[in-house]
């Protein structure tokens, strides 16, 4: 529905919009001035401590100096409680007691059929609470007992029977005078092609009504109660109100559970969702027995920007989710993504609360795995790399993937991570390959690779600094991504961490084109033992006792309490002013043993400059590494991300 700008507007003359904010935030009283329409407060869309969050209640505005969250009323409502415009509108229309404008007739039609239809479903629905709550209910009780449903959460979910004859709903929704055709339209009846008289579509079923985002009825999920009886689950067919494809099951219990937690968990049945809301996970939802659509994902960042998915841990599990990756892809944005938690084999979310509790389902979801990672290990595993026709074909079976994303910043990031990933893969293959055949780690700790690397590598003042900037480089390479032009002309010492440096500036420069594999098989030996080891200290193999040789993990221990983003970068931003710094030193003590010779007022003039500029650079450098240090104390003291050997960042 359309709304004309002029309704709009008095919707919102009529509601200050710091009175629909408050709902959602705490005023701060010191920078709050009522008065003047002007109003602070900690930020609802992200966590800090000191309010940036301001509102504006003369220009009808908000806007969040942290994260960037700006809007008026309406967009407000659909942030922080997942309404679509629409309802937005009627909400707060009602609140300000604003008249909507009736819909043009054919839409006044349309509603009215489907709050008819609506109307039947919900006849539907009391019938089948009656038959559940009736003697002919005592199987279908013993069964949801066994299950170990609660009344209460028979009374909130609305459990019914569906007796088992042709014609039960049927005579007793003609009783209210409901005609047929209404009833097939409901998806209540079945119409036989050869003539016969419709009969009823759910016969001898536990039955679970489906509501929409208002709580309506629209539609039932029905049970079996026959050992053999086939489907076991049968779902409404598509109707008027029911289109399985843009639906949620529990989503307008959901809602705001999820948004209040900033966390939603989709499972694959219904069952499991009611098993899940009875045990206190109140923000779930579950598909309708399809697999997602484009729309479900869109509903799904609704209420939280990366819902887990659960899927049981058997082979059809992980099948679902493989399917689910096809259609999430093209609709991946900026912030938003999902997780996936395959649970244990054999266990569903019902088993594994009965079994563990909440506290057993919640250790399965914290160990839920990246979109990310799950890509990859969907495509590793069905992949042979023997050769160099099958490596180029995962290359391109990754590129065809990442292709299909629409948003160009998340392809990006997905382009250099996955390229970055694939050539810490086909190095290892490579030197396998070198070294026939042994595996990744075989040689010795202090001999091998990492003897010869020691012998290749001058150890300098800037060594550590060299292979840390490196190694942050590798394992996110976003950050060399936006330092291109900068890392590409650092002043590195050592020729080895400089052929490691141009050659993942290589990837970067033709990241869409080049392929990682011929690449890598270009490398010479000394390049090839180099970059094996950037890999071990990149990936943390803690294992191969070579720990004291990884710059990465030792030098920047804070890594490991996994700090955010945007201290990494400012860091790593640290690490190259610190390399230029030295550089700077450098030059200015060539210049002086220079002036010792020959002394003119063009080299004085350029050894003044020098020297101011490094005393501007080494200021900098300092405030850079208080202000990180500091940092760095208040991430390890905020649980549960706290470093395991309690330093922060040992070059710092």
């Amino acid at each position: 529905m359309r709304f004309e700008p002029r309704l709009l507007d008095e919707i919102r003359a009529r509601l200050p919009l710091s009175e629909i904010v408050a709902r959602r935030v705490t005023w701060d009283r010191r920078k709050t001035q009522p008065g003047k329409g002007d109003y602070w407060a900690c930020c609802p869309f992200h966590q800090e401590k000191s309010p940036s969050f301001h509102v504006d209640d003369r220009r009808n505005r908000y806007k969040c100096f942290g994260c960037g969250a700006s809007g008026d009323h309406f967009r407000f409502l659909t942030e922080t409680e997942g309404l679509s415009f629409p309802e937005a509108v009627e909400r707060l229309a009602e609140q300000a007691g604003v008249a909507l404008p009736a819909p043009d007739p054919q839409a006044a039609r349309r509603e009215q059929k489907r709050a008819g239809l609506a109307d039947i479903c919900e006849m539907a629905a009391q019938f089948f609470e009656t038959q559940f709550k009736s003697p002919r209910g005592d199987a279908a009780r013993a069964y949801v007992q066994k299950r170990g449903l609660t009344q209460e959460t028979l009374r909130e979910f609305r459990f019914g029977l569906a007796p088992n004859s042709r014609d039960a709903l049927k005579s007793h929704l003609k009783g209210q005078g409901i005609p047929e055709t209404a009833m097939i339209e409901a998806g209540l009846l079945i119409k036989p092609e050869d003539g016969r008289p419709p009969y009823d579509r759910f016969r001898g079923r536990l039955m679970i009504p489906i509501q929409d985002d208002r709580g309506r009825v629209v539609a039932f999920g029905g049970r079996t109660m026959l050992p053999d009886g086939q489907p076991k689950y049968l779902n409404s067919p598509e109707t008027p109100l029911f289109h399985k494809g843009t639906m949620l099951f529990n989503a307008h219990r959901a809602r705001e559970p999820a948004f209040k937690l900033n966390q939603a968990v989709v499972v694959e049945g219904y069952m499991d969702a009611i098993a899940l809301y009875q045990a206190g996970i109140r923000h779930v939802v579950a598909s309708l027995g399809t697999a997602f659509t484009e729309d479900q994902i869109l509903r799904l960042w609704r209420f939280a920007p990366e819902p887990v998915i659960c899927f049981d841990g058997d082979a059809a599990g992980v099948s679902a989710a493989h399917r689910a990756i096809d259609r999430i892809f093209p609709v991946l944005k900026s912030g938003y993504s999902f997780q996936f938690s395959f649970l244990p084999d054999g266990m569903d979310p019902d088993d594994l609360i009965k079994q563990r509790g909440v506290s057993g389902f919640q250790e399965e979801t914290a160990r839920a795995k990246s979109l990310f990672d799950v890509v990859w290990d969907r495509e590793i595993s069905v992949a042979r790399l023997d050769t160099p026709e099958r490596k180029a074909a995962l290359e391109k079976r990754f590129d065809d993937l990442i292709g299909t994303i629409r948003d160009e910043r998340v392809k990006r990031r997905y382009q250099l991570d996955l390229k970055f990933k694939l050539s810490n893969l086909f190095f290892e293959l490579s030197r396998q390959d070198r070294k026939g055949g042994r595996k990744p780690g075989a040689e010795a700790a202090g001999g091998g690779v990492i003897g010869l690397a020691r012998e290749r590598v001058a150890v300098s003042d800037d060594f550590g600094t060299e292979r840390l900037v490196l190694g942050l480089c590798m394992r996110y390479p976003y950050l060399l991504d936006r330092n291109f032009e900068r890392v590409s002309g650092l002043p590195f010492v050592n020729e080895l961490h400089i052929g490691v440096r141009d050659a993942l500036c290589r990837i970067i420069d033709d990241l869409e084109t080049a392929p990682v594999a011929g690449l890598i098989s270009s490398f010479d030996d000394p390049l090839k033992d180099i970059m094996h080891e950037m890999v071990l200290e990149t990936i943390g193999l803690q294992e191969q006792k070579q720990a004291e040789f990884s710059a990465l993990n030792h030098r920047f221990p804070l890594l490991k309490a996994n700090p955010p983003e945007d201290f990494v970068e400012a860091a790593f931003l640290h690490f190259l002013d610190v390399l230029e710094l030295n550089a700077l030193e450098e030059e200015l003590q060539s210049e002086l043993a220079s002036a010792d010779e020959h002394l003119d007022e063009t080299s004085w003039d350029r050894i003044q400059a020098l020297t101011q500029d490094l005393a501007r650079r080494r200021e900098e450098c300092a405030r850079e590494e208080g202000e990180l240090a500091e940092r760095a104390k208040k991430i390890r003291s905020a649980p549960p991300a706290a470093s395991a050997d309690g330093s922060a960042i040992a070059s710092i």
